[in-house]
């Protein structure tokens, strides 16, 4: 049951978050549905195909992908003014992140993978599919950048591959645990260190 949630939630969420950057981008309809399922679906399609789980699976969906076209059919119908309050709201991707890094690490833990490949799947699950999105849109990947991201999807995937979890509701907490930490490092701006190599001046 925790599994069907997580997995309508984050289809929903990531549905959303696809298409309204693709309007955000000026992209045409085919390509707002194309980014929308795209980023629903591909963080567990790469997923599937590191744990050799067979591609075809994916095509067995059938129930999330209709959710997902009914949701960026709503997106795409909404009014501008609707559409670029949405722009300015990073909820549907942080949303979209907890909820899949929960499912995938799941995933993983109940094929019996070891501790980093349960962390793993709960990364490329969670961040995976906003990848994809970011570079068909030509953005810089919020992974890649120091806002805090990836880092609680990995935390996610360790609390759940230590097996520290059995009861349905603490999967749940988990989830909202991972959402409310997504939420309040974008809103306070944490950053991890990073570090740049200076370009030195030729002679």
């Amino acid at each position: 049951m925790v599994w069907d949630v997580l997995n309508v939630i984050g289809t929903i969420a990531f549905a959303m978050s696809g298409a309204v950057i693709a309007l955000k981008v000026k992209y045409d309809i085919i390509g707002a549905y194309v980014l929308g399922l795209i980023t629903a679906f591909g963080g567990g399609a790469i997923r599937n195909l590191f744990t050799g789980i067979p591609i075809i699976e994916l095509w067995q969906q059938t129930t999330l992908f209709i959710v997902a076209i009914i949701t960026i059919s709503i997106v795409i119908l909404l009014p501008s003014s609707a559409v670029k309050l949405l722009t300015k709201w990073s909820i549907f991707d942080s949303i979209g992140l907890s909820a899949f890094a929960v499912q995938g690490a799941m995933y993983a833990q109940s094929i019996n993978l070891p501790l980093f490949a349960v962390m793993f799947s709960a990364a490329i699950t969670g961040a995976g599919g906003g990848i994809i999105r970011d570079v068909l849109a030509q953005q810089k990947p919020i992974v890649l950048r120091q806002d805090v991201y990836l880092l609680w999807a990995i935390f996610a995937g360790f609390i759940i591959g230590m097996e520290w979890l059995s009861e349905s509701y603490q999967f749940y907490i988990l989830f909202t645990i991972t959402l409310l930490l997504r939420v309040i490092s974008h809103r306070f701006a944490w950053s991890l260190p990073t570090r740049t190599i200076q370009k030195q001046q030729e002679d």
